[in-house]
Order: structure tokens, then sequence, then C-alpha cells
């Protein structure tokens, strides 16, 4: 879970907005576009002649084009013509470039349209301070560790976007605190002419003095230096390669290499941490993944689908420090039942084919995205995992917030606000191949959180979640999350 002062100050504005405009007319048109002919009656096909994008100041023209699903000189019956039209609209969105995107066809002549395409581009250039729990979310970090402000990482990090108008994307970070960091990576998705192979790269640094080494009674245990030395560091580097053929489908492949050190008093607390019997890990790793991402907001999906497989061997060379599998399942499906109702269920699922792995590969539920409502104060660690999380949600505010008096920046005159009440219903298994008895009041068993809360996406698709949720273990309490669940 992440807190930036950006977000807290995001929050104080929007609680000044709503307090004095209260009385004000208020309109949403974040994902509305004008689908409507231009004349009364509608033609039974139409013909493309013209394609025109306006509101691309940064962006090329090229990257909005690739998303389309027509083409001019061609014919289309009317109706499926409106379905492409709004499903193109959210592919541009999705790219996560604007504001806001419309798709309006002007119907010129007979069985002949005009299409213009109308975007409002986002600012790109996001310097920001780094304020970030280090814990795995907000509630871990106010219960189990007392609201303790040492383990808060800050920093500065550095993002753009849409460097040369193609999304591509180049960030930096510098952190200190509970966390010493540095991390620099650059993604570019085409490098061809046809748009459907793309490159990144990423270098990260990562020093501690204080870790987690182990879990007891499904919890965390840490552990720090008394002389509050650093006790371990990590560098990973990696290169990947992506394949889009088809607008919904994606093909990634990653080579790496990760190194990381430990103290030797690490290896004394926990003498498995890393398995070899060094206080080094080194290896070099190569994941394969398939993406089908047919959602109509990567954010907070509320429609389409989602798919993703991923295949990770561990050890390419120096296998004899680590030689490992791991297999990744991510199914979600969205269900928009009207514009105010819809029910999202996902499934997630994680395999190691080893016995026991690294400590520093555990998995489990309580690690991000894996997680059961209810159940966010434990940590359930093994080899195999499945969590099946629902929810059903009712959209109950949906408005625009024009501050364009107050703010002169395009990119930030209106704020959305969009909030959902939800009912949320979570399940899941974690098989823990060793039967450590120290975690054996919630491994190997059937697991069960649910609950009811408020969902609110504003600026930029940020989400905030206030949720009160019970589990099997009868224990309940209020929790808060900054990011969709699934």
């Amino acid at each position: 879970m992440i807190i930036k002062t950006s977000n807290i100050l995001y929050f104080f504005l929007l609680f000044l907005v709503l307090f004095f405009k209260a009385g004000e007319s208020i309109s949403y048109a974040q994902d509305d576009t004008s689908l409507a002919p231009a004349v009364a009656s509608s033609p039974d096909s139409v013909k493309v002649n013209n394609i025109f994008i306006i509101g691309n100041v940064k962006t090329k023209k090229s990257v909005i084009l690739r998303e389309l699903d027509f083409s001019t000189g061609f014919y289309y019956d009317w109706n499926t013509f409106l379905e492409i039209l709004i499903a193109d609209q959210k592919k541009i969105y999705n790219l996560r470039l604007f504001t806001s995107v419309e798709i309006t066809p002007l119907i010129t002549g007979d069985n002949e349209v005009e299409i213009l395409i109308t975007v409002k581009e986002r600012w790109y250039i996001l310097p920001q301070i780094i304020f970030e729990l280090a814990d795995r979310n907000f509630s871990e970090w106010w219960t189990n560790q007392n609201r303790d402000f040492s383990r808060v990482n800050y920093g500065l990090r550095l993002s753009h976007s849409n460097v040369g108008g193609r999304n591509d994307k180049l960030r930096f970070a510098g952190q200190l605190g509970f966390t010493k960091a540095l991390d620099l990576q650059y993604s570019k998705p085409y490098i061809d002419k046809k748009q459907k192979h793309g490159l990144g790269a990423q270098l990260s640094y990562r020093e501690n003095k204080t870790i987690a080494i182990r879990s007891e009674n499904n919890k965390q245990v840490f552990y720090t230096d008394e002389n509050e030395d650093i006790i371990r560091r990590s560098f990973v580097g990696a290169l990947k390669y992506t394949y889009r053929r088809s607008y919904y489908n994606y093909h990634f492949l990653t080579l790496g290499y990760s190194s990381t050190w430990v103290a030797d008093d690490v290896l004394m607390e926990n003498p498995e941490y890393f398995q070899h019997g060094g206080n080094n890990l080194r290896y070099a790793f190569a994941t394969y993944t398939f993406r089908h991402d047919r959602r109509d907001n990567v954010s907070y999906a509320t429609d389409g689908e989602l798919l993703q497989v991923s295949v990770t061997k561990y050890g390419i060379i120096f296998t004899e420090e680590l030689d490992e599998v791991e297999v990744n399942l991510t199914a979600n499906k969205y269900f928009k039942l009207s514009d105010k109702f819809h029910f999202n269920t996902g499934l997630t699922a994680n395999w190691f084919l080893s016995q026991s792995q690294p400590y520093t590969l555990v998995r489990g539920i309580g690690y991000s995205p894996n997680f059961i409502r209810g159940y966010e104060l434990n940590v359930v660690e093994g080899q195999q995992l499945y969590v099946l999380k629902n929810s059903f949600r009712w959209k109950f505010v949906d408005w625009e917030i024009d501050i364009s008096n107050l703010v002169k920046l395009e990119q930030f005159s209106t704020i959305p606000i969009r909030l959902y009440l939800s009912a949320n219903f979570d399940s899941g298994y974690v098989k823990d191949r060793n039967h450590i008895p120290e975690n054996a009041r919630l491994t190997n068993k059937y697991l069960m959180g649910y609950g009811t809360g408020i969902d609110m996406v504003g600026f930029y698709d940020m989400v905030f979640r206030f949720e009160y949720s019970l589990n099997n273990s009868k224990e309940g309490n209020f929790f808060f999350n900054f990011s969709a669940p699934f």
C-alpha cells in the first residue's frame, strides 16, 4: 500500500471542492461519447472517409490509430460500427495517456462518415515526493506494526509517461527510509513501423536494515541488527520484450539477473533463508507471460475480462544456488449489469514446483495481489495458493467537478468522482507442503472473508477503498486500501 503526499493534497482539495460546490449542478462525462448520427435517420452501412484527431498535442497520431479496429475506405454495418467505436474508445482511454476520449461519427452523405476523435491529454511529467509505508498494507502498519513511522520510505520519484509521444515511459526513483533504493525503468511499447514489437529495461538496487525473515502465527517476523547495520542488499536487472499481434492479446518475455546478499546474522536467525548455505543468492531468470486484456478501464474495471498466465524459471545459470519453476494464473470477469450495477469475479492461483523455496521467493495470501478481505492482517505462506474474489457494486455518485476557476492547467481543470457501494465475498486456500506448525492455524484450510465497503475512483483513476470485513476465524475490522481489489 502506498501513500503519497500528492494523494493527501488531493483528498484535501476534494473536501474543499465538495464543501463549497455542493449546491452546483455537476455532471460526469469522462467515458461519455456521443455516437448519435448527424442526421435524424441512420444508414444501414457506412464507409469511413477520413479520421480526424484533435487534442493530441504530445501524443503521436499513430499511437491512437493503432487502437482503431476500422479503416478508411471500407464499408461497415452501422450497428456493428457503433459497437466498434465504443470498444475503440475504451482501448484509447486504457493507454492511460488521456483524461477523456470521445469518438464521434459525422454522417456527411449517403453511407459516408467522417470520424472525429477528441482527446484530452494527461499531465505526463510527474515529479512526486515518495511517502510510502514499507508494510504490506495500511492495516498491517496500523495494527501489527503499531503505526511506527520508522517503517516509512521517503524520497523523490520522477516519471514521464509519454517521453517521445509514443507512449514510452521513463521512471527514476531515489528512496531513503525503511528501504534505501534506486530504481530506473524505461519501456517503449513499439519499436517497429507496424507497432507490434516493444522493449523495456529495468535496473533496481535495494538495501535494508530490517527485513522479514520468517512468519509465525501467520504474521511476519522482522529482524534488525543490534548495531542497525545493513543486513540485506539486492540488485536486479531485466530486459523485457513485448509482442502485441492483436488488440487485446499480449506476449511478454523477460530475461533478468538477480543478486541478493544477507548478513550472517540473518542466516543464524533463519538458516533456511537462502537454503543453499551461503549468504549470497544469485540467479538468472526467464519469464514468459500471456495476457488477454479486454477491460473497459484497467484501473477500475466494470466490464470485460482479463486472463493472464505466466511461467518463470529461476536459475538459468547458477542453478546450484536456485533451481525453481513458478506458475501464475489470473482470470477475472467483469459483468456490467447496467450503468449503475456491476458484478466482478476473479480467480488467482500460484504454484511452485519444489517442496520449499528461499524466503525471498515465498508467496501466499496476504502478499499483493493475493489477499482475502478480512485477512489483511495475516500472511498465509505455502507452495500453492488459490484465491477467488467477488464484488457486487452499485455506483451511486458519478460527477465531474469543474475547478478551472481555481486551477488554470487544462490537465487538472476537472475532478471526476465516482463512488461505489460494494458487497464483497472472497475465499481461498494455501497449500503448505511442509506443514509448518507455527502457521498451521490458517494453512491447508479453507479461508473466507466477506463484508461491505465504499470505493472512490477519482483523479487520474486513483482508487480509494474503505471496507469492513469479517472472516471465518470470527475476526472483523475496518480496512483501508488504495487500489482496486482486482
